[in-house]
């Protein structure tokens, strides 16, 4: 009986030691997208397009601390932008016409992420590096055309947080990510866009960031 009352009190203290090693950091705030605009499109499309160029962004990372001050861990992050506009054009009698369009287009990104911290450091302000590399999932939808694509991708993450207790963390982040796809596939027809034209999901974000520490 003593064993086992043993035994069990280690298994209880190994758990604990192990949760206190994991890490859950969700954020939230803006992003834009740094790829040029081609510059062989009319100003009317440069105008729109340049609508899609931000928005909202959101990641999520859990990490366990391997040693004092390094982290591995796993990475999601969500870049999400719509924008909505009026084209006109003339048409086969020579009358001009024109429509609304709407845009929503949507980056994902997955990969394992490895950190580096201060958390260690008797201090309460904290610093923060991520690195992550995974794959991209590009999504594009107007009216009924609907684009995707799938790339690699990498992310670096730069962040500064304040601990309020030893379990709780928040400040400011500043994110770099990037990639870019050379074939969209448009309702189910795969365009090869070559080297000069690939479509650009390279973005930066601005964001608040938390960290739970269990």
């Amino acid at each position: 009986m003593i064993k086992k009352v043993f035994a069990l009190g280690l298994f209880s203290v190994s758990v604990m030691s192990l949760a206190q090693k994991i890490s859950i950091a969700p954020s939230f705030g803006y992003a834009w997208r740094v790829n040029k605009i081609a510059p062989s499109l009319s100003p009317e499309e440069r105008s729109y397009i340049k609508g899609l160029k931000n928005g909202t962004n959101f990641d999520i990372a859990l990490r366990y601390e391997i040693k004092n001050g390094m982290h591995i861990g796993f990475k999601y992050s969500n870049y999400s932008a719509s924008h909505t506009g009026r084209f006109s054009a003339r048409d086969n009698m020579g009358n001009m016409v024109s429509a609304v369009v709407s845009t929503k287009d949507a980056i994902n990104f997955y990969g394992p992420s490895f950190t580096i911290t201060n958390y260690d450091q008797p201090t309460k302000h904290k610093f923060m590096m991520d690195a992550a590399l995974g794959a991209i999932s590009y999504t594009t939808k107007t009216g009924n055309v609907k684009g995707k694509g799938n790339t690699l991708g990498a992310e670096v993450d730069f962040a500064y947080q304040y601990q309020i207790n030893k379990h709780l963390l928040i400040g400011p982040k500043v994110g770099l990510s990037g990639g870019a796809l050379r074939k969209i596939s448009y309702n189910g027809q795969v365009v090869d866009l070559g080297e000069e034209n690939r479509e650009g999901l390279s973005r930066v974000s601005l964001a608040a960031s938390a960290t739970f520490r269990f």
